[in-house]
């Protein structure tokens, strides 16, 4: 339907400041420019500019205030190569649009234009939502059902997604932490789960931007000493259609509609782009960084057999990586149905744009990116010099901006996990088995233990990246929380929907002796000595350490290792049943950290520095050093390092740990040691409470052949502490 409707004589949009605009057959389209992208207000209206290299034409289609009501629909005027655009007088901010792209329907050669189906601009920064929410049973679909090579001719406008546009274009003001790596401690946190059960939030702002930026929210990031929060995608998101069958939704997010607009959901009022702003700003002065994941590997319109809301309608040949055998499907390297083609110049641009507007407009402070591999691969194999990863590195406002990758996606080689450009940190899942291993009961041997420990000097170091480049990490969104690791040896998904199918098999997992709740009293002390074994290492590890919001409170999803559809009690935090004192553990976890960053932020050589130390030692119960036999051990779960050189302090420090199940004897180098980490205790308290206590006076002083009583499953952090230190000095934790 190629025409100008004939509507009602008057568009505006009072509310949001729109300026009148005349009858439909009065207005015209100037012909604009072809920058920037998307709809842009200046001081005599609106100009619009959409890419599609393969259109024969772009249509603006005009909407009411609330999207129901088609009113004009104008053909923008002017092309420039592959971007269309025209210049809508005396319009404003406010106005509610979509487009329209006419063209070949050939499948068979990768274009599926269908002027019937109103799109989505891409770079929208403004949604209106359909009445009522999506609805997967409208006409969506641009093929027809019956006889997929053909158009489906059944106008949807009525129930799609339209841009409005938005004002307030320009760059922000922001006070950022700006916290160096060394300093980084990652928490990753669901902005809806987080608070949608805090107590202190209230109700109409828990689960909210509103919420997360609490004082009862703060309070608890405050007490732990993260300095990030990671949040789950907050990127306007749509539920796939078999969820919406089931009743459920897609909670975590991965399933992007709109890359320029904060998810609705998760607002308390009805600007939520100006609620995540002022998000940002509170953490910004509780000196928290903002980090958001981003999903540049796919969109939200799937497969061939999915809707046309978009990029598929707008050029489908252009945004999408086809086969080049079969062009009417999609290369699915996301496993989500399509793959978003970042070889095209055009789809470069839009990452970067977006990218640009999240740190610029919404003040985050950095970027982790889903299935990131994808952002790499140009004529098929992932590079680390491909033109993104260039572009990122030379882009002024990105830069100091952290850039974090899921170093794994399923294209072909898509396991790229330490070969990301240098200034990347990435996801290291071979730091979560392996720990997951040693502490649980899995196959290690203590040298792969102790390579995760100290950085994993084989995937970094060969390449002179810095060990802070890991991000080091025992469980995240993705899997068992902490408490269900050491609490079930099977995944239990049922609630799901999918025969308990999905969700990884493979979690190096331990029940402990009891799969799921218990009251037995061994088994729960076995389940909290190893949560906190694992917290341990995590945070005291070399690397950049990262949370996952409700390990540090006995977190359950009742042995749900892919809650991605449970957005309910499953995975909403129950601040009621927190564990106070793991809560305290882990504070004190985060501040040793802070002040004695153990393993530092360079590589060790081994070598003996000017004072005659070692700056890394690796040693046996016995004190002595280890040796290429006992590095290959694979039953033996006993290990120290002894620091010669730790990230800050003059101190050397001991590291030990044993993860055994029965208590043993390790001797100490001579010295005067002073422990500031037994994580035995509940809250990581020491049993020696100083020199002063005559009682225990004779196991601070330590000399060489005495052995230090290190219990089962335990990990002990030591302080070398100088001659002339007191005895008050020396004693009791460190708050």
């Amino acid at each position: 339907m190629d025409r100008l409707t004939r509507t009602p004589p008057r568009v505006a949009d009072a509310a949001a400041g729109m300026a009148a605009v005349t009858a439909p057959r009065r207005l015209q389209l100037e012909g604009g420019r072809p920058w920037p992208l998307g709809a842009t207000v200046d001081a005599a209206g609106v100009n619009f500019a959409v890419f599609s290299a393969h259109a024969s034409r772009i249509e603006l289609c005009l909407f009411d205030e609330h999207g129901e009501q088609e009113l004009a629909r104008l053909p923008l005027p002017a092309r420039s190569g592959d971007v269309w655009h025209g210049h809508l007088r005396g319009a404003g901010a406010g106005l509610v649009y979509g487009l329209r792209a006419n063209g070949h329907w050939r499948p068979e050669h990768g274009h599926r234009f269908n002027s019937h189906k109103l799109l989505l601009d891409p770079w929208a920064r403004e949604i209106v939502a359909p009445p009522g929410g999506f609805d997967w049973h409208r006409p969506h679909l641009g093929a027809d059902a019956r006889h997929p090579t053909s158009r489906d001719e059944r106008d949807n406008a009525r129930w799609a997604h339209k841009a409005r546009v938005a004002g307030d274009g320009d760059v922000q003001a922001w006070q950022r932490p700006a916290h160096a790596l060394a300093d980084l401690v990652l928490y990753e946190v669901h902005v809806r789960a987080f608070t949608r059960a805090l107590p202190g939030v209230p109700e109409a702002e828990r689960g909210t931007y509103a919420g997360l930026a609490s004082d009862a929210a703060l309070a608890h990031l405050q007490r732990l000493g993260v300095t990030a929060v990671s949040l789950l995608p907050v990127q306007h998101k749509l539920d796939e259609a078999r969820l919406a069958a089931m009743g459920l939704v897609n909670h975590w997010g991965y399933n992007t509609l709109a890359y320029f607009a904060p998810e609705p959901r998760y607002a308390a009022t009805p600007r939520p782009r100006e609620e995540f702003r002022a998000m940002v700003r509170r953490l910004h002065a509780a000196g928290i960084e903002v980090v958001i994941d981003v999903v540049f590997n796919h969109t939200a319109e799937g497969d061939e057999h999915g809707p046309t809301l978009s990029w598929r309608g707008l050029d489908n040949a252009s945004w999408y990586r086809l086969p080049p055998n079969h062009r009417a499907g999609y290369e699915n390297w996301s496993g989500c149905g399509n793959t978003l083609a970042m070889q095209h110049p055009r789809v470069l641009q839009f990452v970067m744009d977006s990218l640009r507007y999240w740190v610029q407009q919404m003040g985050v402070d950095g970027f982790r990116f889903d299935l990131a591999p994808v952002l790499g691969r140009e004529a098929g194999a992932f590079d680390r010099g491909a033109a993104f990863f260039k572009a990122v590195a030379q882009d002024p406002v990105l830069q100091g901006v952290k850039m974090i990758a899921e170093p794994w996606d399923l294209g072909p080689g898509g396991y790229q996990l330490g070969h990301f450009p240098d200034g990347w940190l990435e996801w290291n899942d071979r730091f979560r088995d392996t720990a997951r291993a040693f502490w649980l009961g899995g196959d290690c041997t203590r040298g792969e233990f102790a390579r995760r420990l100290a950085g994993s000097a084989d995937l970094y170091q060969a390449r002179q990246r810095p060990p802070l480049e890991s991000v080091n990490y025992v469980v995240s969104h993705d899997g068992f929380s902490l408490a269900d690791l050491v609490s079930y040896d099977l995944r239990h998904n049922e609630a799901n929907g999918e025969g308990n199918r999905d969700g990884h098999p493979h979690n190096l997992s331990w029940n402990c002796g009891f799969e799921g709740p218990t009251t037995d009293p061994e088994v729960l002390e076995r389940r909290a000595r190893l949560q906190r074994a694992l917290l341990a290492v995590t945070l005291l590890a070399q690397g950049t350490p990262m949370l996952a919001a409700g390990c540090e409170m006995g977190h359950t999803q009742q042995g749900n290792n892919n809650p991605y559809c449970q957005d309910n009690a499953l995975t909403w935090l129950d601040w009621s049943r927190a564990d106070d004192e793991l809560v305290d553990y882990v504070a004190h976890l985060v501040a040793l950290r802070k002040r004695f960053l153990p393993l530092g932020p360079r590589w060790y050589t081994g070598l003996v520095d000017a004072r005659g130390r070692h700056d890394l030692t690796w040693i046996r119960r016995t004190g002595e050093a280890m040796t290429p036999e006992h590095w290959n051990n694979r039953t033996s779960r006993i290990l120290g390092a002894h620091i010669g050189a730790p990230g800050r302090g003059s101190a050397a420090l001991l590291l030990l740990l044993n993860g055994r199940d029965m208590d043993i004897e390790f001797v100490l180098p001579a010295g005067r040691w002073v422990a500031e980490l037994d994580s035995t205790d509940a809250r990581g308290r020491v049993a020696w409470q100083g020199l002063g206590d005559a009682a225990h006076e004779h196991e601070h002083e330590r000399h060489a052949a005495t052995p230090y009583p290190l219990r089962a499953r335990s990990v002990v952090l030591l302080r070398e502490a100088p001659a002339d230190e007191t005895d008050e000095a020396v004693g009791g934790p460190r708050p």
